[in-house]
């Protein structure tokens, strides 16, 4: 099977922290968000794989290349940012048969061997999560067999919360790209983007059948609050534990917590659903849901729901931060 991923995305929501790195590089709970998709792909046999690329791409290309050698993905650029049914129509030279269509903007869980055993009559399957912010998403209003009837894009109207969360497989490649092609003739809206969804709605209309399925774990990983929300989770259910090699002394540990090789945390209180990451050193500090990136140091301070960038220092804030890389945040108190 193969897949493709659209990689050329800006990040915007993610701001300043994709000023310099890529959004699927950002990491939770230690790992890239793109490194957990790589890895359920490789899991379940894909055996090619097409990104579409853009904005940072070199980034992109050299940590695909050091961290995941065995792959070998074909490129394939996407010089103007029109949407998803242009990125999706740029790798149509290189498929010919079943794809898998995957947006890397969360950590999922789920059995991918839905894809091997859809019953004949399904032309693909779209994954899909109830959510309470629905203005977020595209979602998907169905028939009463679970097959898609319509899906609409951000709407402002509570029409269902079932939400689209960028996972495709699609058996039917041709009736794909013939819906891809029928929206890329059409007039963008407002936003000057062509939707992927709506070559999904083609295929509907075509008389194409979609089955929606849900997903057993969707970790968002689009804003800063939901990557918190996913790290936590991550590190209390497969990702915590304090490496051999950190040091942690006279600190109180709040499970779970994920402390990587070479971190220091000297006194205060860690956790629950901290990472500190690699050479990473908090000092006489309580922090609590937060991420603390490479090299970075904490001193006499007290975090919550914060993200602190590689090799930034943070000394005696007390609240939420978001401080990007190399960064210096400094409160000094009077007296």
């Amino acid at each position: 099977m193969k897949a493709i991923i659209p990689l050329a995305g800006k990040g915007t929501r993610l701001r300043p922290y994709t000023h310099h790195t890529p959004k699927p590089l950002l990491r939770v709970a230690g790992k890239p968000v793109l490194a957990y998709l790589l890895d359920d792909l490789i899991a379940m046999g894909v055996d090619e794989i097409v990104c579409i690329v853009g904005y940072l791409r070199d980034e992109i290309e050299t940590w695909m290349a050091r961290e995941y050698p065995r792959i070998r993905p074909r490129y394939v650029l996407q010089a103007v940012q029109d949407g998803t049914a242009g990125a999706v129509a740029l790798a149509e030279p290189f498929i010919d048969d079943e794809v898998l269509i995957v947006f890397p903007d969360a950590v999922l869980e789920l059995d991918y061997g839905l894809a091997a055993t859809l019953p004949a009559e399904y032309a693909g399957v779209i994954w899909a999560k109830e959510v309470e912010d629905y203005q977020r998403y595209g979602v998907i209003l169905t028939h009463d067999d679970g097959t898609m009837a319509r899906i609409v894009e951000k709407p402002s109207e509570p029409i269902s919360k079932l939400a689209n969360i960028g996972l495709y497989y699609i058996r039917d490649h041709a009736l794909l790209y013939e819906g891809v092609r029928h929206v890329l003739a059409q007039p963008t809206g407002p936003s000057g983007e062509f939707y992927l969804t709506d070559a999904f709605q083609y295929m509907v209309d075509q008389g194409a059948r979609l089955l929606t399925a849900p997903v057993e774990g969707w970790w968002d990983a689009g804003k800063p609050e939901t990557l918190l929300e996913t790290n936590a989770h991550l590190v209390g259910t497969r990702r915590g534990g304090v490496d051999p090699s950190a040091v942690v002394e006279d600190a109180e540990i709040v499970e779970p917590v994920r402390v990587e090789a070479g971190a220091v945390v000297r006194g205060g209180r860690l956790g629950p659903g901290v990472t500190v990451e690699e050479g990473a050193r908090v000092d006489g500090s309580v922090v609590r849901n937060s991420i603390l990136g490479r090299g970075s140091r904490v001193e006499g301070a007290c975090l919550h729901d914060s993200l602190v960038g590689d090799a930034a220092v943070v000394r005696g804030a007390d609240g939420s931060v978001f401080v990007t890389d190399h960064s210096v945040v400094e409160v000094r108190r009077p007296g």
